[in-house]
């Protein structure tokens, strides 16, 4: 039809990794990649590639996060702490309409970029992770997650 868009939902989390959460970030980092690359083999066909990066976003998403099998003893106060660290996050996270208000935009737009970050939390991450040195963006990371620095 020689038009049209591909919305793809990443995550902040895709450039921010958090602990435990390893299978989730590199399917967010890997999603960003597919995305970037795909939007140069079809954009000469009228058609645009656009990631939506969303952060915590008041969902269920905590709750319905797959648990280990088998948890390792020698996380269990760490997890235990990151679960509530979590759980407060979601609480305190983006409306999901900010997410569908971004997502409808992406849809939209006249001259899309390739990516759309979804409420001021996300937009506050993306920020720090392109202007704040490496170090100390792992400082706030392993902060926020009550983890030693």
């Amino acid at each position: 039809q020689g038009a049209g868009r591909i919305i793809n939902i990443s995550s902040v989390l895709g450039i921010a990794p958090q602990p435990f959460m390893a299978i989730y970030v590199a399917s967010k980092h890997a999603i960003e990649g597919y995305s970037e690359s795909l939007d140069h083999e079809v954009r000469e066909h009228g058609i645009r590639v656009v990631l939506v990066q969303p952060a915590y976003t008041k969902t269920s998403f905590d709750a319905n996060a797959t648990q280990p099998d088998t948890p390792m003893t020698l996380y269990g106060e760490r997890r235990r702490v990151f679960d509530e660290v979590m759980a407060s996050a979601m609480s305190a996270g983006d409306d999901p309409a900010a997410v569908a208000r971004v997502v409808l935009a992406a849809a939209t737009d006249k001259k899309p970029k390739l990516r759309y970050t979804a409420g001021p939390l996300a937009s506050r991450v993306t920020k720090a992770r392109r202007f704040v040195p490496a170090g100390l963006f792992d400082k706030q990371i392993r902060k926020s997650n009550r983890m030693p620095i």
